[in-house]
């Protein structure tokens, strides 16, 4: 008697219903609070998490990047018209004299609330808690109207003097802006190292440029944005990044991880004590690195020393 056996393979099936690569959830994000972590790292007292990666050493290499002494503001000009995207402008008044008076001097006032997707603004550690504790444990009740008294703004104010890096994510994929909600994956930075012929190493700080101006002026504002996808954090942190900076709010908008808004921003800040530039313009280093083929400068900022603040507005400078 033949006995006859059918086999039937159902590649299209199985290849459908194989998992996303890059899929992320809440739970994948709250191992990698652990498994990122740098609490500890540097001291169970550290306040200046990846700063500590930005040494003399790193410092006197980054100076050594400067050959024509060519600068470029990455900072935004402050907005000052509400938006979409700017539901606190940037508020300038002038302080007039009396009328009919000539005091031969002129003043004004600023005001500002700079977190959010519309100013260019330096994040402290103390600007994110996970489950009540900043990065190397503080605690969120120990956060009064007088503002963080650990992981502070303060602790930078010495300055920020390494090599920076510009990822141009948006030349990568050939365009000129990347849409809103696109995600920019690890596979991509891998693929922008190789294609600038640079490797990003401890210390550095990374801008990614996803040409968000640039869509801003053409299309208007929007709340959400291309950026990072939670999968970088690992990529990030095994590359010893000292600050993580971007033309936008970092991570691709909405997050992709259902039940987290801002992994990235969580990752980076709390777990791995990785200080963040928000909402940098990048449009005019991204045409001077292209002109030039270098994505490497010297990168310095200052934030403002305000103790107690959870970041600080600044103009950070690349130097070619």
């Amino acid at each position: 008697m033949r006995i006859t056996v059918a086999v039937l393979f159902f590649f299209p099936i199985l290849a459908a219903a194989q998992s996303d690569p890059h899929k992320m959830t809440k739970a994948d994000v709250d191992r990698w609070m652990t498994e990122l972590s740098n609490w500890g790292r540097w001291g169970k007292d550290d306040q200046l998490g990846t700063l500590n990666l930005i040494t003399p050493a790193k410092r006197k290499s980054a100076l050594a990047l400067v050959k024509e002494g060519y600068p470029i503001s990455l900072s935004h000009d402050e907005l000052t018209e509400k938006s979409a995207d700017n539901p606190n402008p940037f508020i300038h008044t002038m302080i007039m004299p009396p009328a009919g008076a000539a005091s031969g001097y002129v003043m004004d006032n600023y005001s500002v609330s700079y977190h959010g997707l519309a100013h260019t603004h330096l994040d402290a550690l103390c600007h994110c808690f996970y489950e009540g504790k900043s990065y190397n444990g503080v605690l969120e009740s120990e956060v009064t109207e007088h503002g963080c008294p650990k992981d502070s703004i303060l602790v930078a104010k010495n300055g920020i003097m390494t090599r920076g890096i510009l990822m141009d994510i948006a030349a990568l994929k050939g365009v000129e802006y990347l849409e809103p909600g696109t995600p920019i994956y690890p596979e991509d930075l891998d693929a922008w190292e190789k294609k600038a012929r640079l490797k990003v190493t401890a210390g550095d700080v990374i801008f990614i440029h996803t040409g968000r101006w640039t869509r801003r002026g053409e299309k208007g504002p929007s709340r959400t944005y291309a950026g990072l996808h939670a999968s970088c954090a690992r990529w990030l942190h095994d590359r010893g990044v000292a600050i993580l900076g971007s033309d936008d709010a970092q991570d691709v908008s909405p997050s992709q991880v259902d039940g987290v808004g801002l992994p990235i921003h969580q990752l980076a800040l709390v777990a791995m004590g990785l200080y963040i530039f928000d909402n940098c313009d990048l449009e005019a280093l991204a045409k001077e690195a292209a002109k030039r083929k270098r994505w490497e400068f010297l990168l310095t900022a200052a934030p403002l020393a305000i103790a107690g603040g959870t970041g600080s507005p600044l103009n950070p400078i690349a130097t070619y």
